[in-house]
This record gives structure tokens, sequence and C-alpha cells, in this order.
């Protein structure tokens, strides 16, 4: 009854000095409390100044831990020894998650910068930022009066190439055809001199003249270029066309161009320009207009190569933002890259992008901020679930120690889904856990089985 009486003497004591230690903090932050005078060196008290509150209160557990330990073992001098001092909760089956924090830019599922390559001023602005566009819809407007022009230059040069083709097709077409007689008939001499040269009516000399006169009609009408047997004109005049043709679209799209259209449906988040300034000197080089869809909103997350191999397509996602004041919104992962990138910052670390598609519209993102997806990578509805603290781990098997008749038990366990603070525990081959064993949360390598244990009593 006396060693009893003693404990509690001892653990008031330990009370009323945290009780004080804490007081005179308070004190010394109000001002309330006169200063000692300074001795050399630093004082416990300007370094317990200089603690964060979290910092004092998790050292005076430390000192309480410490405290009842020793009340254990001085109470062990004159009866059984009972222990090291260990806190216990119920086993008890419960849901858990095991996620994946990560943060990253909400931008548009689709995007495009509107740009212009056209020398000229502009003169229409048709839309200001937050404008919703079409596809197709006129943007604004630069000066056409040169491009009018230079069409028009364009068309006559076009249809020079044309018509020089077709009168050079027609002169080709007859030069051919007497090319062709001319042969023919040089044909029929050089039979008939073969004849009389065979026959002696004529000289050696007037029959290579007729044999000259063959080769050269054959080689003027090989001369041509026949299309479907008739002359034409070569290929060069069809090139010129060809060209002249390149040309006129080219000039054709840049007058059409003179009115600058919005490639994709979504809203106008940017406009660099303004009326009076030249399309293609925007400063700075920006775009002159950036679109985005923001109907469906995605965030792009790089993942660290050693977590990727937890994330897959189809996972879902909870994002907060401070834009949404508290609350938050679906997503899903719906793309992951086939390759990693650098990570950057001098780090050898690889990184991962994928893509979370945000659920539902009219949310309250914005593209362009930093929000942050929690992916839930897997969880378990009715789990046996312990404090991290409580794993006693041998560097080959994981245990968590249970009290029975103040004595520790070792129940050997595999981990399931990890929730970070909390985790999943399953029994080895051979064990059991049921619900309401008093598990120690403080575990670790000094608790063995079957050792003897105190349980701290809760308040």
């Amino acid at each position: 009854m006396n060693e009893e009486r003693l404990e509690k003497t001892e653990s008031e004591k330990i009370d009323e000095k945290i009780q004080e230690i804490m007081e005179s903090d308070n004190e010394e932050d109000g001002g309330k409390k006169k200063r000692k005078k300074k001795r050399s060196g630093t004082p416990f008290r300007e370094k317990w100044k200089g603690f964060s509150r979290r910092r004092k209160v998790v050292t005076i557990l430390i000192i309480l831990a410490c405290a009842l330990f020793l009340l254990s073992k001085c109470g062990g001098q004159s009866k059984k020894d009972t222990g090291p001092v260990v806190t216990v909760m119920d086993l008890a089956r419960q849901p858990i998650q095991e996620k994946l924090t990560v943060n990253g830019p909400v931008s548009g599922t689709d995007s495009v910068d509107v740009v212009s390559n056209i020398h000229a001023e502009i003169t229409a602005m048709n839309v200001k930022e937050g404008d919703t566009v079409k596809k197709g819809d006129i943007l604004a407007v630069v000066d056409n009066t040169d491009l009018k022009r230079e069409v028009e230059i364009a068309q006559n040069a076009y249809d020079l190439a044309v018509v020089n083709k077709r009168e050079k097709d027609k002169s080709e077409a007859l030069g051919y055809e007497k090319a062709v007689q001319d042969f023919q008939k040089a044909q029929a001499d050089y039979n008939r001199s073969s004849m009389l040269f065979a026959s002696g009516g004529i000289t050696q000399v007037e029959m290579e003249q007729a044999a000259n006169a063959l080769k050269d009609a054959k080689r003027l009408m090989e001369g041509y270029t026949v299309v479907n047997g008739r002359g034409a004109a070569d290929p060069s005049y069809e090139l010129q066309i060809e060209n002249a043709a390149y040309e006129l679209e080219k000039k054709k799209e840049e007058l059409e161009n003179a009115e600058i259209k919005s490639t994709i449906d979504g809203t106008v988040v940017r406009v660099n320009s303004k009326v009076g300034q030249f399309a293609d000197k925007v400063e700075d080089d920006k775009p002159i207009f950036s679109i985005e869809n923001l109907d469906q909103l995605e965030m792009e997350i790089k993942v660290s190569e050693y977590s990727i191999g937890k994330v897959q397509v189809g996972q879902k996602a909870v994002i907060s933002a401070d834009i949404l004041n508290g609350k938050t919104v679906e997503g899903e992962v719906i793309k992951i890259s086939p390759t990693g990138e650098e990570k950057g910052g001098g780090s050898t670390e690889r990184v991962i992008p994928i893509t979370i598609r945000i659920d539902g519209k009219d949310i309250k993102l914005i593209a362009g901020i930093t929000a942050k997806a929690e992916i839930l990578i897997r969880e378990s509805q009715d789990a046996f679930v312990v404090p991290v603290t409580a794993l006693i781990d041998d560097g080959t098997t994981a245990s968590i120690g249970v009290v029975e008749n103040g004595n520790a038990r070792l129940i050997p366990v595999t981990l399931g889904v990890d929730g970070d603070v909390n985790v999943e525990v399953i029994p080895a081959e051979g064990a059991e856990l049921t619900e309401g064993m008093q598990v120690i949360t403080n575990a670790g390598p000094q608790i063995t089985d079957g050792m003897a244990v105190t349980i701290l009593p809760q308040k």
C-alpha cells in the first residue's frame, strides 16, 4: 500500500513539475516573470524558450514516459518486475485507404495559341478575355489591301502560264504532224533510192544523201513530246503552271488568314495584341490569343519513378485547391505516359507524367492554378487497422504485440493497405487476430515475446 502511495506521490510530483514548466513558459511568453542574471553558456530556460509549442509538448511526454518507466523499475525492487510501460488500443475492423498525394497545374483538355505570319496591321479585335468561341469564329481582322493585290498578281501569273502551255500545245501538235509527214516522205525516198542503187540507176553519193535525209527527218520527229499520239508542250510548261498554282494558292490562303479564326471550341484566356499592332509582331513573341477548352478540365501530374508502379488508369482521385474553399471535386487517372523524364534541379530521380480528368462542370476550378490530387491507390472496407508505431520489424518479418495477462505476445503479420499513419495488418499463416485484442501502440525492438509489461492507464 505504501509502495502504491509512493508511486502516486512521485507521479503527482512529475505532474506538478510539468505544470510549473508550462506555467513558467506562459509567464515568460507574456513578459511577466523577472529574468535572472545571465549565466555563462546557454541556460536551459533560454533553450526551452526557443522550442516550438509542439516540441515542448513532445519533450514533456518523453520525460513523463521515462519517469513512468523508472517508477516501474523502482517499484520492482520490492515486488515482481512489471516490465516497460506500454500504451494499448483495442483491435477493431475498420475501413482504410492508401492514397498518393501529388500537386500539379489545372488546364483545359484542348488548347491552342493563335498566331499570324502576316506582316500587316490588325484592324479589328472581335473578342476579349473570357469570351466563349466556336471553331471557325473570326477573332480578329488584319489589313488585307496588299494581300488582295498579291492575289491578283499571282492569279495573272497562273493564267499566263496556262495560256502559254495551251499555245505551245497547239504549235507542237502542228509541228509534230508535219515532222511525221516529212519522215514518211524521207522513208519513201530512201526505199526508192535503195532499189535504184541496187540496179545501178543512182550513184553511191545519191544513195548516201537519201539515207542522211531519212536520219534527219527521224531525228526531228523524235524530238517532239508526244501525248496520246499528238505533239505537246514539253514538261517545263506544266511545271510553270504548277508553280504558279502553288503561289496563287498560298496568296489566297494568306488573304483568307487576314481573318484570324479560332481552330477549336473554347474560351479566350489571353489576348496579347490590339488594333494597330502588326499581327506578326506581338510583344515578347507571345501569341495573339490563347484559347482553352474549359468545359473539361484536367491535371498533368509528374509522379516519382518510385511511386508510379502504384498508379493505374481508372483510379479515382480527390482534388482540392484553395479556390474551392475547403470543398473537393472528383477525378480519374486517364493516361500514364509510356516514358519518363528528368525531375530537374540536379536530381537523378525520374518522373512520369500522368493525366487526371476532372469530373463535372461549373466546379469553380479554373485553368492555370495549382491543385492537389489524392489518388486512391487501394482500399479495404473491413480490415484490422493499427498505427504504424505498433509494428515490430526484425528485418525479416513484421509483428504486432498484444497484451495478455500482463505479458506481451508477438503475432506475425503481413501488411496490406498502407494509410501512412495507419496500416492494415493481416495475420500470417498459423496466426490469428481477433477484435478486442489489446494491441501495443508504442511497440519497438525492446518488446519481446512473453515479457511482462505495464499498461499506461488512459485518462
